[in-house]
């Protein structure tokens, strides 16, 4: 089973969101869409994302904990964001193709946009962006668009406040370096820059030119527009400026100069060989507007679009300088216009653009509305004029007509037949369908029966809106089969009713096929009737019924009497014999020999068949335990302080000098003197123990070797030290002296 169209074919995937996104709660059934069916959520996403009128959906991508409040991410971040913060931005931020940033709506915080710069992971979290609109009051505010001029933005649109913007150049200038745009549009109360031709010189892919600025109209930025080779479609505009602040645009044009002669309408030579010269610049200019002498030719080729805002006079002058066949102009004016002004203007558009305009739109400048507005509110009713369309040449190729004014609201039978007769093939029609007629101000002059020479001639039309009077129609109305027509739409505004059932029955002949029709029912609208309102109420009600009946008995008469033309008189008294005609009609049966070629629809498939298989390995290793134990012995350091006491003593002792013979052999240990523990001395002899002498001998070789000698003579040499320096050392007389050695006293001198 193959998957429906609307799954296979992404063009039309996209188209069906697009639409679905334009109906009233598309949003969220398109993101309901995003989040239920995976197959159309890519797509689903990248309409939702496609189209931004705010930078807080870009915000609150953002995680929670670093929003102020979640509800609210225009308040700003409460830290800087990291590098992983950026992940839903980067992901989302490249589904994005249009945003729009207004500054005075208050609902995003100047602090954010710092954070945003600074921490950024790449130079662009909108990389595809196509279309930037960027409405601001504040120089700060527009340092900031810098990080979202992405390399693909083909549309800038720039509306600046009132405050001074020294940094426009500088911005212009980055923006026309990096970019390659398509359409670009600036507004603002101050004046351009000295620069601005030659910061967007480069710029010869511009399709779209709209300034709405002063020095807009310099004759520096009528040659710099007048040769951009792709210019389709230019905005300007010409509020209260003078003729010849207009024709200025125009004055760097090759066309118009090298004007040297007196024939030449642009030139100021008066032709009269004088001192004193006349200036008869503003005659020529006069005669220029009347001869139309002034045509461009070779500019603005390429140029379809004009949408012009200002004094109806202005605007003629202006468009009288154009050669080109456009095919849509859009009239912003000033309403009421002058009468002589308007009617001028009229003949000009049929004259010179007939052939080629395809859609006019007129409307009212913001002053017009506002100062409508401030008349109805203080007398309860608005100011109502006439706008003739009478003055309207052949039109043949225009199929949109749109005016829409807040005074000029009339039209009478008048306008619409001449409307029929100057524009055949027109498809869409509006006229004025806000305006509104309070019971004060009394019903519209139009009647809904006037439309029929609209319907009859115009047999394109399938469009309507315009506030009517709906009548009883006369019986030759609905008794002409030439006004019925193929209409599908109509809003009839604040239109008013009289008897709904006619009103029903008239449109039924008029537009058999509507399908849709539309009034203004809301109780809270200005100019709100609740009569009329329940009159078309039942209009709504009745009207699908009639358009039945009507549909059924065309077609049961066109297949009754195909060829029958009925007479929409009465009959007279007398039948009227109806002509017949004898036809032959030859019943041979037509033979068609038609082979069918029958062919199975095989499918080849194939099974690619092969086991499963999986490499698989154990890492196998002993469970070791690791345990070591401190076996160091625990030691306890103790301090014990040994002072030994010392004592000196000095005793005279003067030995008794005997001159004698000495051995100097070393005694043997049979001579050895023991200390008794009493500490008196004791001598030991060898000769009392005759079997222990040997050992007693070696012992006493061994002391006097080892211990003897090497301690008693060092103590020697101290005490000798000692006993010539009685004043040097001191100590008390009280301590007892330890000392070990034998005194030399105590050894026994024998003499020989």
């Amino acid at each position: 089973m193959k998957s429906p169209l609307l799954l296979r074919d992404p063009e039309v995937t996209q188209k069906l969101l697009e639409a679905l996104i334009d109906t009233p709660g598309g949003k969220r059934t398109v993101s309901r869409l995003a989040r239920t069916c995976r197959a159309i959520s890519e797509p689903a996403l990248n309409v939702l994302w496609r189209d931004l009128d705010s930078l807080i959906p870009i915000i609150g991508l953002f995680p929670s904990t670093l929003l102020k409040k979640v509800r609210k991410p225009g308040l700003g971040l409460s830290k800087e964001p990291a590098e992983e913060d950026w992940g839903k931005i980067i992901k989302y931020g490249e589904r994005v193709r249009s945003v729009v940033y207004v500054e005075t709506a208050n609902n995003i915080s100047p602090t954010i946009f710092p954070m945003l710069s600074q921490n950024r992971p790449k130079e662009y979290i909108l990389p595809n962006l196509s279309h930037l609109t960027w409405k601001i009051e504040t120089a700060g505010a527009l340092e900031q668009i810098s990080m979202f001029l992405a390399p693909a933005i083909e549309s800038l649109q720039l509306e600046l406040g009132p405050a001074r913007f020294a940094n426009l150049d500088k911005i212009l200038g980055d923006a026309c370096s990096r970019l390659s745009l398509t359409s670009f549009s600036i507004t603002s109360p101050a004046s351009l820059p000295d620069t601005f031709t030659v910061m967007l010189s480069s710029q010869q892919a511009l399709q779209k030119v709209a300034l709405v600025a002063p020095g807009a109209l310099s004759s520096g930025v009528g040659r710099w527009a007048a040769f951009l080779p792709e210019l389709k479609s230019l905005q300007l505009d010409l509020s209260a400026r003078t003729l010849t602040a207009v024709e200025g645009f125009f004055d760097e044009l090759p066309s118009h100069s090298g004007d040297s002669t007196p024939s030449s309408a642009a030139t100021t030579d008066s032709g009269v060989f004088s001192g004193e010269e006349l200036d008869f610049s503003e005659m020529r200019k006069s005669t220029m507007r009347l001869t139309e002498n002034s045509q461009s030719k070779g500019e603005f080729l390429a140029l379809r679009h004009i949408h012009l805002t200002g004094d109806v006079a202005n605007i003629a002058v202006f468009l009288s300088h154009l050669s080109t066949p456009l095919t849509q102009l859009d009239l912003v004016i000033e309403d009421p216009p002058d009468q002589a002004d308007w009617m001028k203007l009229s003949y000009f558009i049929s004259e010179r653009f007939g052939s080629s305009l395809q859609s006019l739109r007129i409307s009212a400048t913001a002053t017009s509305k506002f100062n409508d507005l401030l008349r109805s509110t203080s007398r309860g009713e608005p100011t109502v004029s006439r706008l003739a369309l009478e003055h309207l040449q052949p039109l043949p190729a225009l199929r949109r007509l749109d005016v829409d004014l807040p005074e000029s609201i009339n039209f009478t039978g008048d306008d619409i037949e001449a409307l029929a007769h100057a524009c055949p093939n027109l498809e869409e029609l509006k006229l004025c369908p806000l305006a509104r007629f309070p019971v004060q101000s009394g019903p519209p002059k139009l009647s809904l029966e006037q439309l029929a020479p609209l319907v009859k001639h115009c047999r394109q039309l399938h469009s309507l809106a315009v506030p009517v009077n709906a009548r009883r129609a006369s019986p030759s109305v609905l008794d002409s089969q030439s006004t019925t027509s193929s209409l599908r739409r109509i809003h009839v505004g604040h239109s008013w009713v009289n008897d709904s059932l006619h009103v029903s029955i008239l449109l039924s002949h008029f537009a058999p096929y509507l399908d849709n029709l539309k009034w203004f029912h809301d109780r809270n609208r200005p100019g709100f009737i609740e009569t009329n309102a329940r009159g078309w109420e039942k209009v709504a009600a009745i009207l699908p019924h009639l358009q039945n009946i009507r549909l059924s008995e065309r077609k049961a008469a066109s297949t009754a009497l195909p060829g029958l033309k009925i007479d929409p008189t009465p009959p007279p008294l007398q039948p009227v014999p109806i002509e017949t005609v004898e036809k032959g009609i030859m019943a041979a049966v037509d033979l068609v020999h038609q082979g069918v070629l029958v062919k199975p629809l095989t499918a080849s498939s194939g099974v690619q068949w092969g086991p499963k298989m999986v490499d698989e390995f154990i890492e196998v290793h002993p469970k070791l335990v690791s345990v070591s134990v401190d076996a160091a012995p625990t030691v306890a350091e103790i301090a014990v302080e040994a002072v030994v006491t010392v004592t000196d003593e000095s005793v005279a002792a003067i030995p008794e000098t005997v001159a004698a013979s000495v051995e100097a052999r070393p005694p043997s240990v049979s001579e050895a003197m023991l200390l008794k523990p009493d500490g008196k001395q004791s001598v030991f002899h060898p000769s009392s123990h005759p079997m222990l002498f040997p050992v007693f001998s070696l012992v006493s070789f061994t002391y006097r070797v080892l211990f003897a000698y090497p301690m008693s003579i060092p103590l020697r040499m101290l005490h000798v030290v000692f006993d010539h320096m009685p004043t040097i050392i001191r100590r008390p007389a009280t301590v007892v002296p330890t000392n070990d050695d034998i005194s030399m006293n105590a050894l026994e001198v024998r003499q020989s």
